[in-house]
């Protein structure tokens, strides 16, 4: 059964440079749905509240968590009541200061003008979205799906009738059902009532009753739960007190505590908020565990403060053939702290295999190139002339490229820069580059450095790529310099080299010993 692939249509288009959204109106959900990277069918898989908190912050912790990578297309579907209706929209471009989009400044959004991520959901949502079809949406009343009065927020078995609406919606028969925290308990219920729907249960971090009980001590009192609900209310959205609860590794982290009370102001009312969490304080599905008759994961963190440990253990003990997986960590939220293990295990039980994440590292060897004096050759030749000699020096150095393996990643004004896999190929290539456009009466200085990068979508980045730069500049015309690392890898490859001596590079903390390729 975990081995089925969904039936359901279509993979979305793959865009490098935007996403794509439609909103279809039906039924008070919002619904986004992230294509496969390697386009193949996979499990259908559904996020019941993707974005939730902890088991006392329901609808305040729905938030619209999108990513804005700009290498994931994506169609988002907010389901409202009214007849079905289809527009499309297309996003702004958004910088990105300090790693966190900036959503605009509007409460309470209905419509795709609000496009916020947290880089490192948005990594954990691609990694989901590479084995599966995957779909997320806010719950009713909460994110961007249709606002509705606190006294219509939606019992526990209309949520679960909204996971089934969802689904007719993006075409599912079956899906694999991934729910975290609060939204664990709608879930089970789901595939308790509706198996011939559910392929596989995911329950991360969640718990099976809100209310403090004989049996089960960690839940909360009625008082306690009021108490929790007024302290929602009265905190929503300005100040977050409970980061170190849900997100002890990000507690420290102030740019984040700010974005987030703001994200939280964009998902819901501070009433709605409070409102939720007492009905979150009722749930109960202690009984119908027995009944859940699909295959089941339990994922827990072991120092969990939000949903301790043993409400994980509890549910798994219950489920019948229920696997369960206790993960190190105390981050409640399963993108921080040591996302690749959850998902390496949800991986393994709907697809029978285990990928490594992929790496956002990687060792490469880097090329700055220039033209020499570029600023006084076109005030000599003029607009039109430095243009066409511009375009023939582009296309010697993408030619050159090409011939060596080498990959472009940026070009400004007269410069390249490239990333090889192999240094002794991007000295010849640098070489290559210098020789050729000296025949259109142009010099070239080059600069070449192997270290360990970043990878930033298609691009490389990191303090190998700026001591490149730096050492590039330190170049003659017609020269190619390289760091001794270069040098020491490229030994046995019949490459000579000069000593140039050891340099300071600015910016770049220590000595440098320099070499010039012998050409």
């Amino acid at each position: 059964m975990r081995g089925e692939e969904a039936k359901a249509e279509g993979y979305f288009s793959y865009s490098c440079r935007t996403s794509v959204k439609r909103y279809v109106k039906r039924s008070g959900k919002c619904v986004q749905i992230l294509p496969p990277l390697l386009r193949r069918p996979a499990f259908a898989g559904l996020l019941c509240g993707a974005n939730s908190g902890g088991r006392g912050s329901d609808g305040g912790r729905s938030r619209r968590f999108h990513t804005v990578t700009s290498r994931s297309a994506c169609r988002r579907f907010a389901l409202a009541t009214s007849a079905l209706a289809v527009a499309p929209w297309q996003p702004e471009t958004w910088g990105v200061p300090a790693g966190y989009a900036v959503p605009p400044q509007t409460d309470y959004a209905k419509s795709g003008d609000v496009h916020v991520a947290d880089p490192s959901l948005a990594r954990f949502l691609r990694r989901l979205a590479s084995f599966s079809r995957l779909v997320f949406f806010d719950k009713r009343g909460t994110g961007l799906s249709d606002r509705v009065s606190e006294a219509a927020l939606p019992t526990l078995e209309e949520r679960m009738d909204d996971v089934r609406a969802v689904m007719d919606a993006v075409g599912f028969e079956r899906a694999a059902i991934f729910a975290p925290s609060d939204a664990g308990s709608m879930a089970i219920l789901f595939a308790a009532t509706h198996p011939e729907r559910t392929t596989a249960l995911i329950l991360y971090g969640t718990f099976a009753a809100g209310v403090k009980e004989p049996g089960y001590p960690w839940g909360l009192s009625p008082p306690e739960r009021e108490a929790q609900a007024e302290r929602w209310q009265e905190k929503w959205g300005r100040v977050i007190f409970a980061l170190e609860h849900f997100a002890p590794s990000k507690a420290g982290d102030e740019r984040y505590a700010d974005w987030f009370a703001r994200l939280e102001r964009l998902a819901a009312s501070p009433g709605a908020a409070a409102t939720l969490a007492r009905m979150n304080g009722e749930i109960d599905v202690r009984l119908v565990l027995p009944s859940v008759a699909v295959p089941t994961l339990v994922l827990h963190r072991r120092g969990d403060s939000a949903v301790v440990v043993e409400e994980g253990r509890y549910i798994a003990e219950r489920i019948p053939g229920a696997k369960y997986v206790e993960l190190a960590g105390d981050d409640h939220w399963p993108w921080l702290g040591d996302a690749d293990v959850v998902l390496e295990e949800v991986q393994e039980f709907l697809t029978g295999t285990r990928e490594p994440a992929e790496p956002d590292r990687v060792l490469a060897t880097v090329l700055f190139t220039d033209i020499v004096g570029s600023t006084e050759r076109a005030a000599e030749l003029g607009d039109r002339r430095w243009r066409d000699l511009l375009e023939d020096h582009h296309a010697i150095v993408r030619s050159e490229l090409a011939r060596f393996r080498g990959r472009e990643i940026d070009t400004s004004g007269d410069g390249f820069f490239a990333a090889f896999d192999g240094p002794a190929r991007a000295v010849r290539c640098a070489c290559a580059i210098a020789q050729a456009v000296s025949s259109l009466g142009l010099g070239v200085r080059a600069g070449l450095h192997t270290g360990e990068c970043e990878l930033i979508g298609d691009k490389v980045g990191g303090i190998a790529v700026h001591t490149c730069a730096r050492l590039a500049a330190k170049a003659a015309p017609g020269e190619v310099l390289v760091s001794r690392t270069v040098k020491d890898l490229v030994a046995g490859s019949g490459i000579e080299f000069l000593d140039r001596g050891i340099e300071r590079l600015k910016g770049i903390p220590g000595e440098w010993q320099l070499f010039a390729v012998k050409q």
